[in-house]
């Protein structure tokens, strides 16, 4: 069948409800090296969503913005939607409100929104793209309309490698002055930024791909010759279907809870507080507290994650036992991630954690059934004070369980990683064992009190030996631990 064109007409096997194998694979068996390059729209594409929706979000509960301000928001929001305009008037107006403010500033803010709002918005598939344009060594590169200050946090989250977006104007004191020259980076002018990108940086159009989910951005995807519609309206559907042009139909991993998940986890916890107490009682009778410690660690954790319908799937099992005691450190995203380390590892573990868990109600009796040693992270002057008693645990056997990048992580992407944990190991003499944890993030968000059935993939890493490492030189083996993690996630980005 043609269409009046004469051109094979589209069926609907040109769209799919998630990024497929098949999808992947055309990345992986296309052209492959830099000349090749990867355009991603921002809004509605990356994530789910708007960034400038969460931006006013924000503002309006810093009570940073005032009615008027807040009219003409409104009402130029209104317009473009009633009368399908450009951005402009609605970006202009929005840059005017950031003048006399500083470039610095607002990127340290764009962060915290990041952490607070945006991370949860990113499409998770979308990393597992991303990851299949990295490993086909094609250049990744975001093209928005959005300004620096509401996507440059993804962009380093994400690992893209540049940025085309909507620059405000900034004076020589790093000032914005409330001005956007030569307007925003809107439907056409976005494809003319895309274009002067490429041939600025020897890029191929003719075997790079675009991804966007509005129509605005036709003139975009019609630059390349890999276009694919991510979650489009009605107009790029249109086009897509005309065209015959790839559509992927994304999820977020937030999808509204469940009862049955509320009641798993409640189970779950209910299972955990009762063995906790049991755990209690046989460190009393036994005159050993590591007795009941390791009856939490092992079956209590274990009935944990079976109510809540969490299954664990390990690689490098043996690594755990391979030599104990041991510094095992876990990228850390989840409330999850200390049940999942405590089941894998055990028995015979104790760990590091910030003071303020010390006073938490759950926490509180399980740290002090594992003899946790807390760090004051307001005084960093008694933020080494806590190695010596951990050493000291070490030494009688007792593995200690660090997450060295000091803070639940907004996304899978790791953070930078802190000393403690490997000072420590060598001061002791002992290893350090790597843990790479997958999807508790998915199933538990960083601030969710609920989790969600599924399987948290697990992978253990050789032991490190820290027995002739120099305390004042970490930095290489840091490093070295670090990008076994980097590498293990990158993999764990395959469906």
């Amino acid at each position: 069948m043609t269409d009046n064109e004469g051109r094979p007409a589209p069926t609907k096997s040109n769209t799919s409800t998630e990024p497929t194998i098949e999808h992947l694979e055309r990345i992986a068996t296309g052209p492959t090296g830099p000349k090749c390059v990867a355009f991603f729209d921002y809004d509605g594409t990356i994530i789910d969503g708007y960034s400038a929706g969460a931006v006013f979000r924000e503002r309006l509960r810093r009570r940073d913005i005032g009615p008027i301000e807040m009219w003409d928001l409104a009402s130029a929001a209104v317009e473009m939607r009633v009368r399908n305009s450009t951005v402009d008037n609605l970006m202009d107006k929005a840059v005017r409100a950031l003048a006399g403010k500083g470039h610095d500033d607002l990127l340290s803010d764009a962060r915290r929104l990041f952490r607070d709002h945006l991370a949860g918005m990113i499409y998770p598939h979308m990393r597992a793209i991303i990851a299949a344009h990295k490993r086909a060594g094609h250049r990744v590169v975001m093209a928005t309309s959005a300004t620096p200050y509401q996507a440059m946090a993804v962009v380093e989250d994400l690992g893209f490698d540049d940025i085309i977006c909507t620059r405000p104007e900034v004076d020589a004191d790093g000032v914005l002055t409330g001005q956007v020259p030569g307007g925003s980076l809107w439907g056409p002018r976005k494809a003319e930024g895309v274009l002067d990108w490429a041939q600025a940086n020897g890029a191929d159009l003719d075997i790079s791909w675009a991804y966007s989910n509005g129509g605005e951005d036709v003139p975009m995807l019609e630059l390349v010759a890999n276009p694919v519609a991510i979650n489009p309206d009605p107009r790029l559907t249109k086009q897509a279907n005309a065209r015959g042009w790839p559509i992927l139909r994304l999820s977020t991993a937030g999808s509204a809870l469940d009862v049955t998940s509320t009641a798993r986890t409640v189970a779950a916890l209910g299972a955990m507080v009762t063995t906790t107490g049991l755990g209690i009682g046989v460190g009393l009778l036994r005159r050993n507290r590591r007795s009941g410690a390791n009856l939490v660690s092992s079956a209590g954790t274990s009935m944990a994650l079976a109510l809540a319908g969490i299954d664990l799937e390990i690689t490098g099992e043996e690594y755990l036992w391979h030599q104990r005691p041991a510094v095992f450190v876990f990228n850390h995203q989840s409330n999850l991630d200390a049940i999942v380390v405590a089941a894998v590892l055990r028995r015979d573990i104790t760990a590091l954690a910030k003071k303020e868990l010390s006073r938490a109600p759950f926490f509180a009796p399980l740290g002090s059934m594992f003899s946790v040693a807390y760090i004051d992270r307001k005084d960093p002057n008694k933020a080494g004070d806590p190695l010596a008693p951990a050493v000291e645990k070490l030494r009688e056997g007792i593995s200690v369980v660090i997450a060295p990048e000091g803070t639940r992580m907004p996304t899978p992407s790791l953070g930078r990683f802190k000393s403690g944990a490997f000072r420590l190991a060598a001061d002791a003499g002992v290893p350090i064992v790597p843990i790479v944890l997958d999807g508790v993030g998915r199933l538990m968000s960083r601030t969710a009190l609920v989790a969600k059935p599924g399987t948290v993939r697990v992978s253990v890493g050789r032991p490190y030996q820290t027995t002739d490492w120099d305390p004042e030189d970490l930095a290489p083996h840091i490093a070295e631990v670090r990008g076994f993690f980097q590498e293990e996630l990158d993999r764990f980005t395959l469906p």
